[in-house]
């Protein structure tokens, strides 16, 4: 196919088609030549719960930009694919197929529930690679991972192992965060916080010994089941006689102490707390230091258990409702404030997080933190943030650290090597020999396994060649939802494990909003369907739009409006090389290199302009701003060389000389080619189609552009004079509604001889693009009696109005239009004359009408000034 031949209408279905399978099948995204320089990155792992959202086509299509260019760059690169099992997500969406179908987990067991969990993974793993495959994604697919795949399992019981004989992962009873709904507890950062309405619930609990109470303010008093003692400040006078005496849990028999510690806050609230160490992480504190008991009121799916009495079995929340409807009827409760307060939420389900006492597995975080830390103080060593102001929120988390609870009570995921026999505990790869050996029920946390991504998916434990050759990593790009989840982990454990960093850059995106300024996620169901949009617009549109609309770090709306107009940029793409094409086939060019001996002003000024462009791409594309990157490509497309160096090149192409004709042509080719190639790494299937019109080879495999060094013309700034002569033209015309068909006198006052020369070269341009009659080029200042005068940088343009417009037809207009200003101004003064209206009307009707008077008093001046000009 030649490039005449691209459809006269783009159509971006014929041109996406069949072109993905053919990329694998050559095997462009194959990495492994050992000549070349290396460049890896790995995936941001989605997980496998359903289609890949907006955000994740954010998360790909920018490292796909960076490892297409750097293919063509001439580099070794690796995008290693991959997919996240996602415990938590992916157990509820499985457990809920299974409802519909009127099973549970356990009526199938651990071993077929895994296999279902499995099925449910070879499924949505096709319909993510499909959607890869349909974004154009460059992934070398002969390293494809699976966090939950046999090699990363033998990965993770390594670390897990390994983390346990070094004291870094310990086992013990904690107040964790504990989902109610998935049953499994939560690391910190798997909890949102959000404001709900509460309230602060004031009640009293009676002596045993003597008559009155203490009155305590909680927002959750259904946890008072679990009570063990009521607590006052040692230095609070108010309540010193009470410590030591005995209250009973109100409606029930219960008897506990009132004890002292200065962690109560005496302002707070009545000054007296309950202590619930089962339940809050500071009363755990506190149960610790005074020796209490810990006692759970509620079972694991966030119902009240025997300790509640008669409120056993309710939901918490219900059992909040009656235990408070109760203590009203005992006369308890004193009084109800409500309040806003921020609460917990799971991240997953939504549930509002319990705290909950339970024995899990933690990893000691102090040291992994200040290695890391440490790390980051070394610039040769560091972990470089794009922007940079995200390495201190990095630094921040990692100073405030706490300990990871990294134990989940789920079926999938990678089950915890430890097992128990009584109270021994064992950790290795294999189960002990000997009898009464219990293996852990639990899995470990997703991220857990997710912090090893970097280096596990190279081959990690194994001395591999991947591992050699590609880690760390290059460049990571994710969102600055995830620094602290993923960015984080994957930075302490290859230090930890490989004591090095990662990777060496780090992209952090935005996050693409939703017109209420929601955050686009699968959770919510709120964001344009992937392969909707793909189908209506194209995938080279939704990865243009998509990276080029938000700088790094910064979120951006999906708008219908933008993908629009990057559809529309794209069909200029399209038609600006079936120009090319037509007058390739006219002129009968095969290829040929530019012949410098035929070059003129206008090929100068677009191959100058071009090398500025190259330049301009390179330094953003290494600063990450493919905003600024696509900005510049744009404007020089539709600026400078659609509506100038095309239009110029009708002159050239009307002209006799066939050596002019196919020199332009090579210009026209190597400006195309540069263009599309600067393109390909946003949109590779238009350029691809494109590029193989008038190519042999694939432009995947084809050279980056290089700025050369022979197009730097110094003597090409000559036919800006001519452009800006043009673009006053147009405007007198636009301003005075003349059509371009019109012919008009044009007299030209040149202010230096260069000019001067300048215009008595390109006159067959000068003709073309303002279509004058009578054209007079002078040195001398030219009278401007009743002429449109527009000074420019080296010249002044003059136009006589009568070969602008009709005198007795503007005559007329100008008249009639001052009738209607001399009506509009004796309005106006008989408004301001009136003394009822100056002193009864509002300030501002009065400045108003001032403000309307002198603009009509200017406007009758202009049309004074046109009428004389025109007698």
């Amino acid at each position: 196919m030649k490039l005449k031949d691209l459809s006269t209408k783009f159509d971006f279905k014929k041109v996406e088609e069949n072109k993905y399978e053919r990329w694998v099948k050559e095997g462009y995204f194959t990495a492994g030549d050992s000549r070349k320089k290396p460049y890896a990155m790995v995936i941001p792992p989605p997980n496998i719960t359903g289609k890949l959202h907006l955000g994740h086509v954010l998360d790909t299509t920018l490292p796909d930009i960076i490892i297409r260019r750097k293919k063509m760059q001439g580099y070794d690169t690796l995008w290693l694919p991959g997919m996240d099992h996602a415990s938590i997500a992916t157990q509820a969406k499985v457990e809920a197929k299974l409802k519909k179908q009127g099973i549970s987990r356990y009526d199938l067991g651990r071993e077929k529930f895994l296999e279902v969990s499995w099925a449910w993974k070879e499924d949505y793993a096709k319909l993510i690679r499909k959607q890869w495959a349909t974004l154009g994604l460059s992934l070398d697919y002969t390293r494809e991972r699976f966090t939950l795949d046999e090699g990363l399992n033998r990965a993770v019981t390594n670390v897990f192992i390994k983390m346990y004989e070094d004291k870094i992962i310990y086992r013990g009873e904690r107040i964790i965060n504990w989902d109610t709904v998935s049953k499994t507890a939560l690391s910190n950062i798997e909890v949102d916080y959000s404001d709900i309405e509460g309230a602060f619930y004031y009640y009293e609990y009676k002596f045993v010994d003597e008559e009155g109470g203490l009155t305590v303010a909680t927002t959750r008093p259904e946890t008072m089941f679990g009570d063990q003692a009521l607590m006052v400040h040692p230095d609070d006078e108010r309540f010193k006689k009470y410590v030591g005496k005995k209250v009973y849990i109100p409606l029930t028999d219960t008897i506990i102490p009132v004890i002292e510690d200065d962690y109560v806050d005496k302002e707070f609230g009545t000054g007296i707390v309950k202590v619930t160490p089962a339940h809050d992480p500071n009363d755990f504190e506190v149960g610790v230091r005074h020796n209490l008991n810990f006692v759970l009121c509620m079972n694991d799916d966030g119902t009240m258990n025997n300790l509640a009495g008669r409120y056993e079995g309710l939901d918490r929340f219900d059992c909040r409702k009656k235990v408070v409807e109760d203590m009203k009827k005992s006369g308890h409760l004193f009084k109800i404030n409500k309040i806003v307060h921020s609460v917990g939420h799971s991240e997953r389900t939504g549930s509002i997080v319990e705290p909950r006492l339970s024995k899990q597995w933690f990893v000691s975080m102090d040291k992994l933190a200040k290695d890391v830390i440490e790390m980051q103080n070394k610039e040769e060593e560091k972990i470089h943030f794009h922007p940079t102001h995200f390495e201190k929120i990095f630094l921040n988390w990692l100073n405030n650290i706490q300990d990871w609870c990294i134990s989940r009570q789920l079926w999938w995921g990678h089950r915890i090597p430890a097992w128990y026999k009584g109270e021994e505990v064992f950790v290795g790869e294999e189960k002990p020999e000997g009898e009464g050996w219990e293996q852990d029920p639990d899995v470990l946390d997703t991220w857990f396994s997710s912090a090893l991504w970097p280096f596990s998916t190279m081959g990690w434990p194994d001395k591999t060649f991947d591992l050699e050759r590609f880690f760390p990593n290059d460049t990571l790009v994710t969102g600055y939802d995830i620094i602290f989840f993923w960015v984080a982990r994957m930075a302490f454990q290859s230090k930890y494990l490989l004591n090095t960093r990662p990777f060496k850059d780090v992209l952090i995106h935005g996050l693409i909003r939703d017109e209420l300024g929601r955050k686009v996620s699968k959770s919510l169901n709120n964001g344009a369907d992937m392969l909707e949009v793909i189908d209506k617009y194209g995938a080279d549109t939704l990865r243009y739009f998509i990276s080029t609309t938000g700088g790094p770090g910064q979120d951006f709306r999906y708008s219908d409006e933008k993908l629009e107009s990057t559809w529309n940029f794209i069909n200029k793409i399209w038609n600006i090389a079936r120009y090319i094409g037509i007058q390739f086939d006219n002129n009968e060019y095969i290829k040929e290199n530019i012949d410098f001996g035929s070059i003129n002003s206008v090929d100068k000024w677009i191959l100058s302009k071009t090398n500025q462009i190259i330049r301009e791409v390179d330094e953003n594309f290494e600063k990450f701003e493919f905003g600024e990157v696509a900005r510049t490509i744009y404007n020089f497309v539709w600026d400078d060389f659609a509506s100038w160096y095309l239009e110029m090149t009708k002159v050239v192409f009307q002209e006799e000389d066939k050596r002019l004709k196919i020199n332009t042509c090579s210009v026209l080719d190597y400006v195309l080619t540069v263009v599309i190639k600067l393109l390909h790494p946003f949109i590779p299937f238009v350029t691809e189609e494109i590029y193989q019109s008038y190519h042999k080879d694939s432009i995947v495999i084809s050279n980056w552009p290089v700025a050369n060094k022979d197009f730097d013309f110094n003597d090409s700034s000559d036919i800006l004079i001519i452009f800006d002569i043009i673009t006053a033209i147009r405007n007198i015309r636009a301003e005075k509604n003349v059509p371009n068909s019109k012919k008009i006198d044009l007299q030209i006052e040149c202010r230096n001889d260069f000019s001067y020369k300048t215009i008595e070269n390109h006159l067959s341009y000068l003709q073309r693009f303002t279509n004058y009659d009578n054209l007079i080029i002078t040195k001398k200042a030219i009278d401007g009696n009743k002429k449109v005068i527009k000074v420019l940088t080296n010249v002044t343009i003059a136009i006589p109005l009568e070969t602008l417009v009709d005198k007795e037809e503007e005559l007329l207009k100008l008249e009639e239009n001052k009738t209607l200003i001399l009506s509009e101004i004796k309005r106006c003064e008989s408004m301001l004359g009136n003394k009822n209206f100056i002193t009864k009307a509002p300030a501002f009707k009065i400045d108003e009408e001032k403000l309307k008077l002198k603009n009509y008093t200017k406007q009758l001046e202009a049309i004074n000034k046109s009428i004389d000009d025109l007698r």
